[in-house]
């Protein structure tokens, strides 16, 4: 049975860390496009503009970021010392870290947008 779990979770694991790397890579891919356009397009760059382009690309980072977890959590039922689990888990925690922090600025950049939208005066 052991060895079952092993051969189905070692090639899941690697395609799941290969999933996060793509969605990292594309969402950079993106950021670095957009980022061009903004600074070709505008001379001076709003502040807006640039929450925008950070809020989209965060969303790529946290889904990435998710997906490697997915892959840590999957790695740790299969790690068989306790030394690898040790260093599994340093590594899901500061994963876990980096996901927090990113999702709580998202979060506070799209407080300050629907409050800047509230306040605008009516035409």
């Amino acid at each position: 049975m052991e060895h079952w779990l092993i051969a189905v979770s070692e090639p899941t694991i690697l395609a799941i860390d290969f999933l996060a790397l793509a969605v990292i890579v594309v969402g950079t891919l993106i950021a670095i496009k957009d980022g061009i356009v903004l600074l070709m397009t505008q001379h001076e760059i709003e502040r807006h503009a640039r929450r925008r382009l950070w809020m989209r690309y965060s969303h790529w980072l946290v889904a990435g970021l998710t997906f490697q977890l997915a892959a840590d959590i999957i790695e740790s039922s299969i790690t068989p010392d306790w030394d690898g689990i040790g260093r599994l888990a340093a590594v899901a925690v500061i994963r876990t870290f980096l996901n927090y922090f990113l999702e709580r600025d998202v979060a506070e950049i799209r407080e300050l947008e629907r409050a800047r939208e509230t306040e605008k005066p009516a035409p």
